[in-house]
């Protein structure tokens, strides 16, 4: 169906590029804000992507799945954000305000209590925490193997890596995030 509207757009259907955008919109942020860990920018990153895809439609190869094409657009433009960061360490700096979290993140619980809530809140952000300190290369796979759970294949696809080497980096990252870790839960 991506495919068919990709084609639609490119034919001047401008409805067509809207279901794209209603379809994906969501899905891009979700990714974008966990890779950046900023609202602000995960919106300007799904702007800046549906910019590209549309000015780019035209070298989108038909035979592909639209959904891995946009999602490396996606996942390029985060990755370049990252590059230009400074780094920057504050115990002051302003920690997430808990957005951004849905029913994924959230162990199921037949009793919830105020306590247990705070708990699991505290534990997420400390883990959000530890991987937005990832080196960008690990931070991106991480992000895109366990919060959007896209198989190793489709990783592969988006940032036009072997899979033996999202394997490796799965592998290292979740290692980085054990020690990261070890200390604080």
């Amino acid at each position: 169906m991506d495919n068919h509207l990709a084609r639609l757009t490119l034919k001047g259907d401008q409805r067509a590029f809207a279901e794209l955008v209603s379809l994906y919109q969501d899905k891009l942020f979700h990714m974008s804000y966990r890779m950046l860990g900023n609202r602000q920018e995960a919106e300007d990153v799904v702007q800046d992507t549906f910019l590209r895809v549309y000015k780019n439609l035209h070298r989108f190869d038909i035979s592909l799945k639209f959904s891995t094409w946009i999602y490396r657009i996606a996942t390029n433009v985060c990755i370049d954000r990252l590059r230009r960061r400074r780094p920057t360490y504050s115990l002051d700096a302003e920690s997430s305000d808990y957005e951004g979290l849905d029913g994924y993140s959230m162990m199921p619980s037949d009793e919830t209590t105020p306590e247990s809530e705070l708990i699991l809140t505290d534990t997420q952000r400390i883990i959000r925490e530890a991987i937005q300190s990832l080196p960008p290369k690990y931070k991106t796979i991480m992000a895109l193997r366990y919060m959007n759970e896209l198989s190793l294949q489709e990783i592969s696809e988006i940032v036009e890596m072997p899979v033996t080497t999202i394997k490796t980096r799965v592998h290292r990252g979740r290692e980085m995030l054990r020690k990261k870790l070890e200390h604080r839960l």
